[in-house]
């Protein structure tokens, strides 16, 4: 068989992390096959998602013969992508998800990935968010990941998102310009944009939800699936779930070799990016954090930013099933 790098880079080397890793394959073989042979997920820019697409063989080994990406422009997409039914399953930041819900959208979520990867960067330098009060901020969209992200951090210091913030919109490269322009006061981006922002020199970083408290305690990035894809396809649903919680477990231990693979898969344009966002995001510790908590948390914090009404334990109840996960934990023994 003739095999060139970029084929022995962006599969068989990926595939065979896993095994090397100790996730071994005969936990899926003592189970009964996908009720479906086809698998869909979303693919946006986001460096961030890197477990779903290093995903892509071991959703095959899984017995997916049929995986496919559904390429979206941007990742509030994402969320409106699986309640539509065009994708089956994929990871989005659980902000966006618990507006779905609360809107009685069919989708659940279904497992935590990862914590934090926003950075917030700042014109000047700012002390607190406190301070943030009557200036502008860039955001991709309203309601946007970026957006529910901020309004969330601004109703925990005790700011009303709706009045204390002036939100503008552009796309994420023009907002970097304003940034370094000092025409705007403060923009939130995810990988690749921190690690862009880091390499220009522009603005300085306020919160890195990655390691500043209280968000880097919960999960940021969740797989989210169509509810009657998940209710018509168990085994597939847990199926896929264990593929990117290995895949995540391939991006934090082999962060050079997922960057290499996200480059030649055409996924990202630039290695160092991508280098520095796998050792930043904290993949590899899904175990270490609750997704009912996570859950919570967001719901509670958006109820005070104004952006929903239910409880979280109606967001729980509605819009979450976490049976696959806790059954995944017990097997995926670190």
């Amino acid at each position: 068989m003739n095999c060139t790098r970029r084929d022995f880079v962006g599969g068989l080397t990926i595939a065979g992390t896993a095994g090397l890793l100790g996730l071994r394959p005969d936990i899926a073989s003592a189970e009964p096959p996908p009720e479906t042979k086809r698998i869909r997920l979303v693919q946006t820019f986001a460096v961030c998602e890197a477990p779903q697409y290093v995903a892509e063989e071991l959703l095959r080994a899984e017995g997916f013969t049929d995986v496919q990406y559904v390429q979206k422009d941007s990742p509030a997409a994402i969320a409106a992508a699986v309640s539509a039914g065009e994708a089956d399953v994929s990871m989005q930041f659980s902000g966006p998800l618990i507006l779905r819900v609360e809107r009685g959208e069919p989708i659940t979520i279904l497992a935590g990935i990862h914590p934090g990867c926003y950075e917030l960067f700042t014109a000047q330098p700012v002390r607190s968010l406190l301070e943030l009060k009557g200036r502008t901020i860039a955001i991709r969209t309203v309601n946007g990941p970026e957006h529910i992200f901020l309004s969330s951090m601004m109703a925990y210091v005790g700011l009303d998102p709706r009045k204390d913030i002036q939100w503008v919109t552009y796309p994420a490269a023009e907002s970097m310009e304003l940034l370094g322009q000092g025409k705007i006061d403060a923009f939130m981006g995810f990988p690749p944009d921190p690690q862009e922002l880091r390499a220009r020199k522009i603005g300085h970083v306020l919160v890195n939800s990655a390691v500043d408290r209280p968000w880097s305690q919960y999960f940021c990035c969740m797989v989210v699936g169509n509810r009657e894809f998940v209710q018509r396809n168990p085994v597939a649903t847990k199926r896929a779930i264990r593929a990117i919680l290995k895949a995540s477990e391939i991006c934090a231990l082999q962060p050079e070799r997922v960057a290499r693979f996200l480059v030649d898969k055409g996924y990202v344009e630039r290695s160092d990016y991508a280098v520095q966002s796998m050792k930043e995001v904290v993949y590899g510790k899904w175990r270490e954090y609750d997704p009912n908590d996570a859950v919570r948390f967001y719901s509670l914090r958006l109820h005070e930013a104004g952006m929903i009404k239910s409880t979280p334990q109606k967001i729980i109840a509605q819009g979450t099933d976490w049976r696959f996960f806790n059954e995944l934990k017990k097997e995926l023994k670190g």
